[in-house]
């Protein structure tokens, strides 16, 4: 994630792992499918920005092998610290604010990170600047604002107040800066830094462990946020984790969506 005083969701709380761990079960098969279709192989270059979590870096780093290179940045690299051998290289790098970290990248990607950056059009400028003619982009960021509620059948008072506690996380979020409806742009926004061959499609999990992984773990990360904005009580936010813990609830996350293209 590119660093701002107001982010919200801190790589260092402990809650983070298994957000990490949640992204990884959700998104890394869409991920993956992806760059395999890109042509990831031995002896690629590639940038992983705002890493995070180690999944997508050492998937990287075997399919490039000892011949190629995986730099993994972020302004945080605690999580990702543990993959920094060869082929991999963990540098602490802000897209957002610092010029690229390097050029004539095979591959440079980045996953939920640019919705949070406050200047995302110099970081999209710094990414494609990195390629290589001919390197790819690709760009996977969530629109939670395609499809704002954490329970799409709001069918009780439990998906009720789910879906008022993702309401308020929402607004939190856009306090902070992030846009909410930033990955429906992505295609136009790699045409117009200059890509061509520009496709994009969307990851929308409905229900699945993850999501409830996921949704535990994000909510004990900002619940004093929640209760001191006023969206709800203490006792709200324990009723919900548990409601949560049941199972017998259908999470979703925002839909991700996922654009790619070639630099001329």
């Amino acid at each position: 994630m590119t660093r701002a005083d107001g982010y919200l969701l801190d790589n260092r709380q402990a809650e983070a792992a298994d957000r990490f761990d949640a992204f990884a079960t959700l998104f890394d098969p869409t991920t993956f499918r992806h760059l395999l279709a890109l042509g990831v192989g031995p002896g690629w270059r590639c940038w992983e920005v705002g890493a995070g979590g180690t999944s997508v870096v050492s998937w990287l780093a075997k399919k490039v092998g000892p011949t190629g290179r995986v730099l993994a940045t972020d302004i945080d690299t605690s999580r990702v610290a543990p993959a920094g051998r060869p082929p991999v290289e963990v540098r602490v790098h802000d897209v957002g604010a610092e010029e690229p970290p390097g050029e004539g990248f095979d591959l440079v990607h980045a996953r939920l990170v640019l919705v949070h950056v406050p200047d995302r059009e110099r970081a999209l400028r710094s990414m494609v600047e990195a390629l290589r003619p001919g390197g790819r982009l690709l760009v996977e960021d969530a629109d939670p604002a395609l499809q704002p509620l954490l329970c799409p059948d709001e069918h009780g008072p439990e998906q009720q107040l789910a879906n008022r506690l993702r309401h308020g996380f929402r607004h939190l979020l856009t306090r902070r800066g992030a846009d909410l409806s930033y990955g429906r742009r992505l295609p136009r926004l790699l045409r117009e830094a200059g890509l061509c061959r520009v496709e994009a499609d969307a990851h929308f999990p409905v229900t699945s462990p993850a999501c409830a992984a996921l949704e535990a773990a994000t909510i004990r990360q900002v619940r004093d946020q929640l209760v001191g904005a006023g969206v709800a009580t203490h006792e709200d936010i324990d009723r919900h984790l548990a409601n949560v813990a049941s199972g017998t609830m259908d999470l979703a996350t925002a839909p991700m969506i996922s654009a790619w293209g070639r630099k001329a």
